[in-house]
């Protein structure tokens, strides 16, 4: 009798309904997998917080994480599950102050990666703190925001060193704006960053092994910013917003991020690539959306089965031994970066394995997006999502997207 081994995937999640119950049908679509005359069943189960004594066993073997970024009982959670259980995180907990665009910024610097010149200004606001009037009374240096900003050029943008989700995000485009924004940031630390012209936004979405990389429109309505728009860079251009991807993901330890960069040409800029709690609602990602819980369920599968296990060590001196060799161009940095990160992900692996023991699954996935379980999911998201008046236009608009998909796929 083949040895069977039991997997449970542990969700841990804020508000959202969407993906979680796509992940969950599909997860149940997996089925037994048979790995080396063994046989592995894989569940799920959404993770509640309570109580913990640092001792108990944890039964689930894998976490997909939605909410220690913000809630720290958690992700404190988290930490013991990983050092004295051995779950597997998908984002490691031990480098969420990376989240924050600041650390990041500095880390990919480092690597030589073209990041927008950026400038950390201090508190508009004194701090609730009551160290704080002596501390800046003798410490703190006067400064010219005027000259700073005339030194960036305008327009700019000011951000917080530590954002997510658009949050105090302003385009400075005179010195009003400048004074404007400054004074509205309060106790919030803020970036000023120079902006770069740029033809196209490009937003990567990374899950383990695979990336996908859209064409995104920040200025639209949130329906409608992911264009379903194919081979809207150049190859060079393409490679370079994969890479960086990858290579930002394996250098924290991430394996469910965004990531996003202004395209001029070949030329790729990073501008945001730390996202604890990255957008997989299908209300956005609507076509991609499909892909995104297929990748999701099959690296969960993949690295539960195979025995993946979490890095606490970053290993960054590897990284940095390629960003010193001067011998190396920024193309040839970049590939040796990206190989990096294909070791980390174990890339080729991935997919041998899914080709071997996943064959069918995407075929799986198709016919249950053209199915009505997913548009129950749908319109239940919708009607949850958008006033009454709007309802049936958001649900034609999201599933004549997804349509296409299933159509593409079958194609």
């Amino acid at each position: 009798m083949a040895d069977r081994s039991r997997h449970l995937i542990g969700l841990l999640l804020g508000a959202e309904e969407d993906w979680p119950q796509a992940f969950e049908a599909l997860l149940q679509r997996v089925g037994p997998v048979a790995v080396d005359g063994g046989e592995h069943e894989f569940g799920s189960r959404r993770l509640t917080i309570e109580p913990f004594d640092l001792n108990d066993p944890v039964r689930v073997g894998l976490v997909i994480d939605r909410l220690a970024y913000w809630y720290y009982h958690p992700r404190e959670w988290l930490k013991k599950a990983a050092l004295m259980n051995g779950t597997y995180l998908l984002n490691s907990p031990f480098t969420f102050q990376s989240m924050e665009k600041h650390s990041a910024y500095c880390a990919m610097l480092r690597l030589g990666l073209k990041i927008p010149r950026t400038v950390l200004v201090p508190f508009k606001n004194p701090l609730d703190n009551v160290r704080w009037a002596y501390t800046s009374s003798k410490y703190n240096k006067p400064f010219d925001l005027d000259a700073i900003a005339d030194d960036l050029g305008y327009p700019m943008y000011m951000k917080p060193f530590d954002g997510g989700g658009w949050r105090g995000v302003s385009r400075i485009n005179n010195q009003d704006d400048l004074h404007k924004a400054y004074d509205e940031s309060g106790e919030m630390l803020m970036h000023l960053q120079a902006t770069v012209e740029y033809d196209k936004f490009a937003r990567a979405l990374s899950i383990g092994a695979e990336t996908m990389v859209m064409d995104f429109r920040p200025d639209e309505p949130m329906h409608n910013r992911y264009a379903v728009s194919h081979d809207f860079l150049s190859p060079s251009a393409g490679h370079q917003t994969v890479a960086i991807s990858r290579i930002v993901n394996a250098f924290f330890g991430w394996e469910f991020n965004s990531c996003e960069m202004l395209v001029k040409g070949d030329d790729v800029y990073p501008i945001d690539y730390a996202n604890a709690c990255p957008d997989v609602a299908v209300t956005s990602l609507h076509y991609y959306f499909p892909w995104a819980i297929s990748a999701l369920v099959k690296w969960s599968v993949f690295s539960l089965a195979t025995g993946r296990r979490s890095k606490v060590d970053l290993h960054t001196e590897r990284y940095f031994e390629i960003a010193d060799d001067t011998s190396l161009d920024y193309d040839a940095k970049l590939n040796a970066y990206l190989a990096l990160a294909d070791e980390h992900f174990e890339t080729a692996k991935y997919h041998e394995w899914c080709a071997a023991h996943l064959g069918d699954f995407d075929l799986r996935v198709r016919d249950w997006v053209a199915g009505p379980d997913f548009a129950r999911l749908l319109r239940e998201t919708v009607i949850a999502t958008y006033p009454a008046h709007e309802q049936e236009k958001f649900f034609a608009h999201f599933k004549g997207l997804t349509d296409l998909w299933v159509a593409d796929q079958a194609g």
